[in-house]
């Protein structure tokens, strides 16, 4: 792989990120310069050139919305200086969970996210874990779409014993995922059906299968106010559960997700870092996505199968 043939830029949100997969693939990161002017309105541009270049732009598109523009103008500024290919790394792909009209009168902001990406002129995305895997067909462009589970079973493998373990998941729509990690463990699965009142609101929550004497796993791909993955801890306590620990794949962690998790029944929150996690709970374990992405983008650039990754 020519290192002067492909070149990785970051958004301020992903800066950390971006540097572990430059050192994954033993490369710098490129410079863009941010201005931000005094009414809040920002800009940038690339203080190298990427004529003729393949082009990485890492920016999870978390809140607030400045993420997402930030990510659209460093796109237009790639196009506007002439690079060859320019692929958006989006480790957390935000607004996902608008994917559908679920009542009257809605946007679907995930189907409004990808229309303004290729607009601005992307060629390539590659994203992480998407919260309906639908998103991909909202796309024109090749869409590169990863998984956090392999970092995640080989942390169980390690260091969680697998006797007694039972993989649960949070809400029926996390059922097929659930039923990923439990296969590969060779474990059985429970489910938690939840009812909503409203958004980040749990009313109700009942337990499908059998949790008694048994080390439960709950598997997400977002934790957002911690409300629904906390109460189906605290359940499963309730239920009789030896233990009951967590994975999510992105750690949006809207306040009080960090107290909830202090106080509820979790011995562990086992995330990544697809969005940087600041505040300090020592429940919360952070895993890094960088050689991930590294390895994503090195196959993109030798035209090696993706897939071939999961067992695909």
């Amino acid at each position: 792989m020519d290192k002067n043939e492909f070149g990785i830029f970051s958004g301020q949100k992903s800066m950390n990120l971006a540097e572990q997969i430059c050192s994954s693939l033993k490369c710098d990161l490129g410079k863009f310069k941010y201005e931000r002017f005094a009414d809040g309105e920002f800009s940038g541009s690339f203080e190298e050139s990427i004529r003729g270049k393949d082009t990485y732009i890492v920016q999870s598109t978390c809140a607030p919305a400045d993420n997402l523009m930030e990510l659209l103008l460093m796109v237009d500024a790639a196009k506007r200086a002439s690079a060859h290919y320019i692929a958006a790394v989006i480790p957390y792909f935000g607004w996902a969970r608008q994917d559908r009209k679920d009542k009257p009168r809605v946007s679907i902001g995930a189907k409004l996210v990808a229309d303004l990406l290729q607009a601005a002129g992307i060629s390539r995305l590659i994203t992480m874990d998407l919260h309906a895997d639908q998103i991909q067909g909202f796309f024109n462009v090749p869409v590169d779409h990863l998984y956090a589970s392999n970092i995640f079973l080989d942390y169980i493998r390690k260091n969680i014993d697998l006797k007694n373990l039972v993989i649960a998941t949070p809400d029926v729509g996390g059922t097929k995922r659930a039923n990923t990690y439990a296969h590969a463990l060779g474990v059985p699965m429970v489910i938690c059906h939840k009812l909503r009142l409203k958004a980040n609101v749990v009313a109700e929550m009942r337990i499908i299968g059998d949790v008694e004497d048994k080390d439960v796993l709950l598997v997400d791909d977002i934790v957002d106010t911690a409300g629904t993955i906390t109460k189906a801890a605290n359940l499963m306590m309730d239920h009789g559960a030896r233990s009951v620990r967590a994975m999510c794949s992105h750690a949006v962690m809207s306040d009080p997700a960090t107290e909830r998790v202090e106080q509820s029944a979790l011995k562990e929150l086992v995330v990544t870092d697809s969005i940087p996690y600041t505040k300090k709970c020592d429940k919360v374990k952070v895993l890094s996505i960088a050689p991930m992405f590294a390895e994503a983008i090195r196959r993109v650039e030798t035209h090696e199968s993706i897939s071939s990754l999961y067992g695909l």
